[in-house]
């Protein structure tokens, strides 16, 4: 039995010899608690008396608002700025006092953004409500629906993601994908009145683009047909990989649609289990022959 030096030495070893899985000497990482703090108090500021207070009325809902606001700036700017220098840090650039700023700038871009965001979400409760003829009205929607909760994560993680935010969108919308089984890539193109019916197992990849009024069912994947590689065997990245969806397309439940040059037009209908890798024309009814059922009754004694 190893006593506890030669243990320590041995590990200490594998640190020396393997940099890999390991920050030594490496001063910026976000939070992950922090950023998850970031998320409850966006749920506050979008959905007021859902989550948090609720005791609001109109005469103190200005000041918990700003209170929110003013709440969250910090938090946020910090992730923004360990993000931002955990970048220059891996890319080995020096890290100046220029992240500070640009953190700064990034969070109120961000905050400024708040009410359009939140207009869309309201329009994905919407669409989720008139989508499920089980949901008994905005309330449950906004309280209980897992698609929701991830839609609502990623809207905000994808402008962290077209303003250059490095690791803290992945970081967000992998939050939501462990507590909702929806897994929303941040790059993805979402147009508004999203709904995920059922949430579980969706995987939308980062070069997706879906148009509005689009519904997805359980187990849908938009996903990439093939990574394409380099000549030193490197997947290539940065090249367009998943699918495009046309307004007012839906998909039920467990389809696989692949591909960066895949469309589904305008009003399709993909069936459930359909495998498709190549583009469908508007209004497009994507179906697989049903499978020969055979029903063998029980032998007698």
């Amino acid at each position: 039995m190893a006593t506890d030096e030669e243990l320590t030495a041995k590990l200490l070893s594998s640190y020396r010899s393997d940099l890999r899985g390991q920050r030594i000497g490496k001063r910026f990482l976000p939070s992950r608690d922090e950023i998850a703090e970031v998320i409850g108090l966006l749920l506050e500021i979008f959905y007021p008396g859902y989550f948090g207070r609720q005791d609001l009325t109109q005469d103190n809902i200005e000041e918990h608002t700003q209170s929110l606001i003013a709440s969250l700036r910090q938090p946020l700017r910090r992730q923004i700025e360990a993000c931002l220098c955990h970048a220059a840090e891996e890319e080995q650039v020096a890290v100046d006092a220029d992240c500070t700023p640009h953190a700064r700038r990034v969070t109120e871009m961000l905050l400024h953004k708040l009410p359009e965001i939140r207009a869309t979400l309201v329009l994905d409760a919407e669409a989720a409500f008139d989508g499920d003829p089980a949901a008994t009205g905005l309330d449950e929607v906004i309280l209980s629906y897992p698609g929701f909760l991830a839609v609502t994560v990623y809207r905000v993680a994808h402008e962290l993601y077209t303003m250059g935010v490095p690791f803290m969108p992945r970081i967000m919308t992998e939050w939501a994908h462990s507590r909702t089984g929806t897994d929303i890539h941040p790059g993805a193109q979402i147009g508004a009145s999203f709904f995920v019916d059922h949430a579980t197992g969706v995987v939308i990849g980062e070069t997706t683009t879906i148009g509005q009024r689009v519904k997805l069912y359980q187990g849908v994947t938009l996903g990439a047909l093939s990574h394409p590689k380099d000549a030193q065997g490197r997947v290539i990245r940065n090249t367009k990989r998943h699918p495009s969806v046309e307004d007012d397309v839906t998909i039920y439940a467990n389809a696989t649609v692949l591909g960066g040059n895949t469309v589904l037009g305008q009003g399709s209908v993909v069936g459930g289990s359909v495998f498709v890798t190549q583009s469908v024309p508007a209004g497009s009814r994507i179906t697989i022959k049903p499978p020969e059922l055979t029903v063998q009754p029980p032998k007698k004694r």
